[in-house]
């Protein structure tokens, strides 16, 4: 039977309605690109992001629930409840105010190279190179080392799911945990290296999982506490300090490390603006939104954990490599906490992917500017994912390369350390700059703050220049070579020998983002 005239008419409305989107889409992209070649680049990513997927990119890296089960040690031992409780909610308010000026950054100038770029464009143009410099390197070093420490974490999962599963009788040493570390990094680069379409989709599943997984947590450990007996009293406010610090008030300034690695990737939206739809509006929306999610639901779980953990001391003596596998044990039994435990590392994995995702765009972007040894190799895309998967690859040798501190007792605290002052010195670079020399440069994009760019920008650098040397102190005193945080090593050894390559050499060829564009408009 023939269609009638208004089925007719509905089908060519409905083709028209769907003609009208993707005109619009299109539209949007071609606006992307404009706002890119004005900033001096070409686009050379296919623009597959969405804003639902740029949230779920950005909190997939952070990853809560992974972030919250890999540190829960250093807020037991820097604070027992406090440590759990405000330990984890008082640094997030501070990383609020970075992650809302980094989210101003980003509307006005969204681009891969990210943090580099802004202190190039925002410093005194006598300095605006070697603060291109130093932001691009600091930034490095945290990506890397926060993919290293993010699947160093995933492989001591993997040990202590196989410790609980045999009931103890199979145990791995540094040596296989390095080698489960190595297969992780292989996975990850190999996921890594596909479309950005694929990179897009499976955002989604990480941060669908990241979300469920962290209800199941909360409700699982609120049923929990049913039996532990502590009350609200003890929960908030029972103090403990197994650190070996005397001062109680810096012991607990330790206890931040969980809240502070876990939130890293503010900047992870910004990497991929040029591969989001309508970045300028997206990319800061975000930054913001990840942040948020991550920092309230980060606190209910630990909340919940508060309330279901009978005793600190007795969590902190168990053989497990993990402590909050111990709390998920004493909750559920051996069945269900392998259950909950297998998708929690399957979050922390996905975590991991995310985040060298994350790493091998900063890789691009500052190879594109001819800043890295080899820069020819890294800078390339690939023609058939249109992905820099030279870039990847790179990521994924150099983040094995730092496992090799999985050898020390303190492997966790060093790693985590280092990727985190690393990240939070390139975040702060570019908001103070912002607020002196920048002040008036700064062509402000969809998302502005306006008035409040000094105050928020002023506490932002403030707190890192605080938070930085905070997590460079062991978790002890008395460090021995075995348990010393070698933060401090990674991020020195990196900086001095960037500095150094400036003075000698760089200084004469670095000028900071260099275009590769025809005629750039100036910022």
């Amino acid at each position: 039977m023939a269609p009638s005239f208004e089925e007719k008419t509905e089908g060519k409305s409905s083709s028209r309605s769907s003609d009208v989107e993707v005109v619009e889409v299109s539209g949007v992209r071609q606006d992307d690109d404009r706002l890119l070649a004005k900033l001096g680049y070409k686009g050379e990513f296919k623009r597959e992001f969405s804003l639902i997927e740029t949230i779920a990119f950005a909190y997939a890296i952070m990853g809560v629930i992974g972030g919250v089960s890999s540190t829960f040690s250093f807020v037991l031992v820097a604070g027992g409840h406090v440590g759990m409780v405000w330990g984890w909610i008082i640094p997030c308010c501070f990383v609020m105010t970075i992650a809302l000026c980094l989210a101003e950054l980003a509307s006005s100038m969204p681009t891969s190279a990210g943090l580099y770029y802004f202190s190039a464009k925002l410093a005194p143009a006598e300095y605006s190179a070697l603060a291109s410099w130093i932001t691009g390197w600091a930034n490095i070093t945290g990506q890397v080392t926060l993919v290293c420490s993010i699947d160093y974490t995933v492989a001591q999962e993997i040990v202590t799911a196989l410790i609980v599963g045999t009931d103890g009788r199979v145990t791995l040493g540094t040596g296989p945990t390095y080698g489960i570390l190595l297969a992780l990094l292989l996975v990850h680069g190999l996921i890594c290296s596909c479309g950005t379409r694929l990179l897009a989709r499976l955002n989604l599943l990480y941060g669908a999982l990241n979300f469920c997984t962290t209800i199941a947590v909360i409700a699982i450990f609120f049923v929990h506490s049913k039996k532990t007996d502590v009350s609200a009293h003890q929960a908030f406010t029972m103090y403990e300090n197994s650190t070996g610090w005397q001062n109680n008030a810096w012991a607990f300034c330790l206890s931040f490390l969980a809240s502070m690695w876990t939130l890293t990737g503010d900047d992870s939206a910004a990497h991929v603006s040029e591969e989001t739809a309508g970045a300028a509006r997206n990319a800061p929306i975000a930054i913001i939104s990840s942040v948020s999610l991550t920092a309230i639901t980060g606190w209910i779980i630990l909340i919940s954990a508060s309330f279901a953990t009978a005793s600190v001391s007795d969590i902190l003596a168990s053989p497990l490599p993990m402590p909050f596998g111990q709390l998920l044990l004493d909750a559920m039994g051996k069945k269900g906490m392998l259950a909950v435990w297998s998708l929690i590392l399957t979050v922390l994995f996905m975590a991991g992917a995310a985040q060298c995702v994350d790493a091998s765009r900063v890789v691009y972007a500052f190879a594109r500017d001819n800043a890295l040894p080899g820069s020819r190799y890294w800078k390339r895309v690939n023609r058939h994912t249109q992905t820099p998967v030279n870039a990847t690859w790179l990521v994924v040798i150099l983040a094995g390369l730092c496992g090799l501190v999985g050898f020390s007792s303190t492997a966790l605290t060093s790693l985590a350390g280092a990727s985190t002052i690393g990240l939070y010195i390139s975040y702060a670079t570019p908001i103070f700059l912002r607020i002196t020399s920048g002040r008036d440069k700064l062509k402000p994009g969809p998302f502005s703050l306006g008035r409040y760019a000094v105050p928020l920008g002023a506490v932002a650098v403030s707190w890192v220049a605080f938070i930085t040397v905070v997590l460079m102190f062991p978790g002890g005193n008395n460090p021995t070579a075995i348990s010393m945080n070698y933060a401090v090593v990674f991020i020195a050894g990196v900086l001095v020998l960037a500095g150094i390559w400036w003075v000698i050499d760089a200084r004469k060829w670095f000028k900071g983002p260099v275009p590769n564009i025809g005629k750039v408009d100036s910022y």
